[in-house]
């Protein structure tokens, strides 16, 4: 089966070399963590998948392909059809990603309409369904609100909603709870979970919080100084780590006890037997 992510790639930034031929796959459905200290590359990384690098000068070279299409070398316009409707991407921070000055539904309506002619009234009543997933109000008063009139993790499960509108096949979450306290962080993963397990999205979870990734990934795949030093099922990798830099971050994680085997969710059914080390 053709992986729905399939990437074999390098990037650099003028001379400076950020990731050396990183190489993973996910399939259809499938949720991959990506872990690693700070500065290790995982949000260079985030930006080559949605083709953001040459934003920052950043240069792509190897082999990225999205549903079987190669994307190294395709034109802006073809990227811009992907990102938002076939790719979303969820931020770190939900105050820098939202704009302030713009109420909720004005978002949520943009978001939709930038990829859709379908009128925003005719598809208002899923969108509020979706939200609903999530344990997010659906009523107008706060629709109505600014972003900075509800809370940090109202706010993030906004962003998921919005980069889950077009119901597209791959979600990319960039470090989504790395700025929020434990409970705040567990609705957030919640809404992940959902979209990876109900809807069947695939899910490209960056963190360099090891904790969070048992029950939410089946696959992890570590890297350090832009390189892929260990990839493998999260249950094996974890509780028999090879490279020095995973028993790092594994020895970093407070509550051991998410690292016993009977922690880690089963694998989804797309993804039994992808990415084998």
């Amino acid at each position: 089966m053709t992986p729905l992510l399939s990437l074999d790639i390098s990037v650099n930034y003028g001379n400076k070399a950020i990731l050396s031929e990183v190489s993973l796959e996910v399939a259809e459905g499938e949720a991959l963590a990506v872990i690693g200290q700070s500065g290790s590359g995982k949000s260079t990384l985030a930006l080559a998948i949605l083709g953001l690098l040459g934003w920052q000068g950043g240069r792509m070279t190897g082999s990225l392909k999205f549903a079987g299409r190669e994307m190294i070398g395709a034109k802006e316009r073809r990227w811009r059809e992907l990102r938002g409707k076939e790719i979303g991407l969820v931020l770190q921070s939900a105050s820098s990603a939202l704009n302030p000055a713009l109420r909720l539904e004005t978002q949520l309506r943009e978001a939709w309409q930038a990829h859709s002619r379908v009128p925003w009234l005719d598809q208002k009543r899923e969108a509020l369904a979706l939200l609903s997933r999530f344990d997010l109000p659906t009523d107008d008063s706060f629709l109505s609100r600014f972003p900075r009139q509800i809370s940090t993790g109202q706010a993030q499960r906004i962003l998921i909603g919005m980069a889950l509108l077009h119901r597209p096949a791959l979600l990319v979450a960039d470090e989504p709870t790395s700025a929020l306290d434990p409970p705040t962080a567990r609705e957030v993963l919640e809404s992940l979970r959902i979209a990876n397990r109900d809807w069947n999205t695939g899910l490209v979870y960056i963190t360099h919080d090891v904790a969070t990734v048992p029950g939410l990934c089946q696959r992890v795949a570590v890297i350090k100084e832009g390189r892929v030093v260990e990839q493998g099922a999260c249950e094996e990798v974890f509780n028999h780590p090879c490279h020095d830099s995973t028993r790092y971050l594994l020895a970093a994680v407070t509550d051991q006890s998410c690292r016993r085997a009977g922690e880690f969710s089963e694998p989804h059914e797309s993804a039994r037997g992808v990415g084998k080390r």
